[in-house]
């Protein structure tokens, strides 16, 4: 593992710092109280402490979730990511923290595939970065997201393996809020960036294929989870028009949680009725903020 994203992990068990040790052909990295933690081979750590809730999104999910993104099709959220990144980043720089201030760390928190994280990370060329998520899945992609990137198992909802003050980017797309722990990782400096649907995002989808909608007081409770944590600083919405094939669609549809909630045969019989292309709407929100 890159040592500039290595001194910023911390043990999820007792917060030690890590260090890597390897055995044979098996790598691991370990704190100074002896718990270890295993580097799978597809490149992602795990550094779970117990057992998750949850096992995040599925193999099919994730699959599908790459295949969407490479087509570029959600591509204006990591141009809103990047431009977002380098302007914190800028800022950062002006007032770099003695131990983590030299190379910026941007992390993930609820990466899946890492495809945003990688566009970041390919528009500050002196960071590093970090995709935390619970898929395996999903990680084993995060991991070859980008070369300067690395790839860890953890639940957001818990203490995040990271050291205090040692992120200077936190990126948030479409993933649970854990306001105290994105407080106590990101550099006073530092910047929070959580993307939300719009109340319209997908919209000409959601009655014709009996989609999950977008919660009208998303923006609300959004604020309501960092407010106590975080002042915000802008709020910017993207918006494009996607003309996309069924096949397009029924990937759209498989990638996020109405995947979960959505019977194949019903899907297919209503994708098979709709026009193509199929028009559909990309309705998304930015919004920066820093700690207090």
């Amino acid at each position: 593992m890159d040592p500039r994203i290595l001194d910023r992990l911390r043990c999820p068990v007792c917060g030690e710092p890590l260090t890597e040790a390897t055995a044979g052909t098996t790598g691991a990295l370990r704190c100074p109280r002896r718990h270890s933690f295993d580097i799978a081979r597809q490149g992602y750590v795990n550094l779970l402490a117990g057992r998750a809730p949850h096992i995040g999104d599925s193999a099919e999910m994730v699959a599908a979730r790459a295949d969407f993104l490479a087509a570029g099709h959600y591509d204006l959220i990591s141009a809103a990511l990047s431009d977002a990144a380098t302007e914190a980043a800028g800022r950062l720089r002006a007032s770099p923290t003695p131990d983590f201030g030299a190379y910026p760390l941007v992390v993930d928190a609820g990466a899946g595939t890492g495809r945003h994280l990688g566009a970041v990370l390919a528009a500050l060329p002196d960071a590093v970065g970090l995709a935390l998520d619970v898929s395996k899945p999903a990680l084993r992609r995060a991991a070859r997201a980008h070369p300067r990137a690395a790839a860890a198992l953890a639940d957001t909802w818990q203490r995040l393996p990271l050291a205090d003050a040692s992120t200077a980017v936190l990126l948030n797309v479409f993933a649970p809020r854990n306001g105290p722990e994105f407080h106590r990782v990101l550099d006073p400096a530092g910047a929070l960036l959580v993307v939300t649907p719009d109340t319209d995002h997908l919209a000409e989808l959601v009655d014709v294929l009996d989609l999950l909608r977008v919660d009208p007081d998303k923006a609300d409770r959004v604020a309501a989870s960092l407010g106590g944590h975080f002042t915000p600083v802008s709020s910017a919405a993207h918006r494009a028009e996607l003309a996309l094939t069924r096949p397009e669609v029924a990937t759209l549809v498989g990638m996020g949680p109405s995947a979960w909630h959505t019977d194949p045969a019903a899907l297919a019989t209503r994708l098979a009725a709709l026009p193509e292309p199929v028009r559909v709407t990309v309705a998304v929100r930015l919004d920066v903020l820093r700690p207090r």
